[in-house]
């Protein structure tokens, strides 16, 4: 693998799992992400570099080909809708589920179900393939703060233990998707630096493999 690639890696839970992956490709960082101001980090392969943004941004900025691989949930990648993207590889990692919850008991099967939650496309996309018309309301913050004060019947979030939903008297209700974190790469970059990605790709699989054996 000589050609220089840049890989996005999202913040947070995710970026500390990819870390041990990352490794048996023989990429390690440089820069202590912790400390460092810079934007573009250093690794231990000098044509690697790793840029670490928001989640959100990861398939966008892979997608302009700003980066040529990125990892990030497959939460996200269902909101960006995988335009530009190859999906070659689910890393197992950062695992929860993507669920509807609301309070135990409650009525879903009439009126008009006003939903909260920041995984918008997601939550249209659910009701609209079981012929429900909902009114999506986008936030940000925690979600189960929504039914409780009564801004929406129900919420579509991320749910890893269930011990926040429980705290605040809600339960999961419906399954939408099993989440972990996927590799994308940039359709240019698969075909004009095919043999450095599909090495790359390669060796993720095998410490994927690994991991899991």
């Amino acid at each position: 693998m000589t050609e220089p690639l840049t890989i996005a890696v999202s913040k947070g839970r995710i970026f500390k799992d990819s870390l041990p992956l990352l490794a048996h490709a023989g990429i390690e960082l440089i820069d202590d992400p912790e400390t460092s101001r810079k934007l573009i980090l250093d690794t231990t392969r000098p044509e690697v570099k790793i840029v670490i943004i928001r989640t959100i941004d990861v398939p966008t900025y892979v997608q302009y080909g700003a980066a040529d691989l990125g990892i990030a949930g497959k939460d996200i990648l269902l909101e960006h809708g995988g335009q530009g993207l190859y999906e070659p590889l689910d890393l197992r990692i950062a695992r929860c589920r993507l669920m509807v919850a609301g309070r135990p008991g409650g009525d879903q099967t009439t009126g008009r179900l006003r939903i909260a939650t920041k995984y918008v496309q997601s939550a249209r996309n659910h009701y609209a393939s079981k012929g429900r018309q909902v009114e999506v309301i986008k936030l940000y913050g925690s979600m189960e703060l929504a039914p409780l004060v009564g801004l929406s019947d129900l919420i579509v979030d991320l749910v890893d233990t269930g011990n926040t939903l429980k705290a605040n008297g809600l339960v999961p209700l419906e399954h939408i998707a099993d989440i972990s974190s996927r590799l994308v790469v940039n359709k240019a970059a698969m075909k004009m630096k095919h043999a450095a990605v599909n090495d790359f790709i390669g060796l993720m699989r095998e410490a994927v493999e690994q991991r899991n054996s």
